[in-house]
């Protein structure tokens, strides 16, 4: 009796190592629910996600495009008809039953190129100019500021006398006569632009390539280049061809003045005292232009100006100042920390 009372706890023993041990190589398994699939909604976009559930009145998820972060949206907002569509489409992504994938061996899944290639312009749309910052998808120029040791994206302006173009990019068109002497080519109103930079060296960012804008500028513009020819031509997009230049606006009575310069000049190397050369680099994805002056810029008034050959240059500039004492800016974008999953432990409602 003893005997067989020691035998039984000896295949107990056993059974719980067994039992343990097939549960430990389980775990080391990777789990058959992750898998890269689309959560559609019903304004006809979508999140990339690993996995969802219904808790609620609430559908979790876990993003595939912010590292794994664990997200809700309203159940609402889901359409999850056409979500199971896609993913009946594309079984080589995680479509099919959850039995399906039970039954599945554990494998790596197989990742549609289409898909990642996809994922990845998504990326480079708003890439991120610094931590949790990305660039905005609804402004075409934006210079990234620090105020009180926070950076922001502060959405800048084109100016050009009477027309001042809230979005977009537009191309006041002017010949350069380089046997001219100094003059007047653009007058802004005010003595202060509305975007002032807390930093001496403020980058700013050019979304290339957007579709033509209107300019409701009333009669056309006129200037008065001395003998050079001016021509608007309004909603022309970015491009990587530019060359940008930052130039020290003359502060006068209500007003702030850019005089002339020869483009040639700074391409030789020998600009303008007031006029400071600036390193471009198109950001991947070919979507951004990243302008950075080459040089520290003192206290003063500042526009950003287009050069678009040796002999041409846009009158449309981005004006700014730097102030570094001057009050926040306006409308600006700020950085925004993922939030802490911690919804496992949301109970139902």
């Amino acid at each position: 009796m003893r005997k067989m009372g020691k035998a039984w706890w000896i295949g107990l023993g056993g059974g719980l190592c067994l039992l343990l041990l097939s549960l430990s190589l389980s775990a080391q398994q990777p789990p058959a629910a992750r898998h890269r699939t689309r959560l559609y909604l019903k304004d006809h976009s979508y999140q990339i996600v690993t996995g969802y559930r219904i808790q609620g009145d609430r559908v979790l998820f876990t993003s595939a495009e912010r590292d794994g972060q664990e997200e809700e949206i309203p159940l609402a907002l889901v359409d999850f008809d056409a979500t199971h569509r896609w993913e009946r489409e594309h079984p080589a992504n995680g479509g099919g039953t959850a039995a399906d994938a039970a039954a599945a061996p554990a494998s790596k899944p197989q990742i549609d190129p289409d898909l990642l290639k996809e994922e990845e312009e998504r990326r480079t749309l708003t890439p991120e100019v610094a931590t949790d910052l990305p660039l905005p998808e609804e402004d075409s120029v934006v210079v990234l500021d620090t105020f009180r040791g926070m950076p922001e994206l502060v959405p800048m302006t084109q100016s050009a006398g009477e027309m001042r173009q809230t979005i977009g990019h537009s191309v006041l068109l002017s010949m350069v006569n380089p046997l001219a002497s100094p003059h007047r080519i653009v007058e802004l109103k005010g003595e202060r632009a509305e975007v002032q930079a807390h930093v001496s060296r403020p980058v700013i960012y050019i979304r290339l390539g957007d579709e033509p804008d209107t300019v409701h500028a009333g009669t056309p513009f006129t200037v008065d280049t001395h003998g050079a020819s001016s021509t608007q031509q309004p909603g022309l997009g970015g491009t990587s061809e530019s060359e940008y230049v930052v130039v020290r606006t003359d502060v006068r009575q209500g007003s702030r003045v850019i005089d002339s310069f020869n483009p040639a000049r700074i391409a030789s190397g020998h600009p303008d005292a007031d006029v400071v050369a600036t390193a471009t680099e198109v950001l991947p994805g070919g979507h951004w232009m990243k302008v950075t002056p080459q040089e520290d810029l003192g206290f003063g008034e500042y526009a950003l100006m287009e050069v678009l050959s040796p002999k041409q240059i846009n009158l449309a500039v981005w004006d700014f100042g730097v102030h570094p004492t001057a009050p926040e800016n306006r409308d600006v974008h700020k950085p925004e920390p993922k939030k802490p999953s911690g919804l496992g432990r949301r109970g139902p409602d």
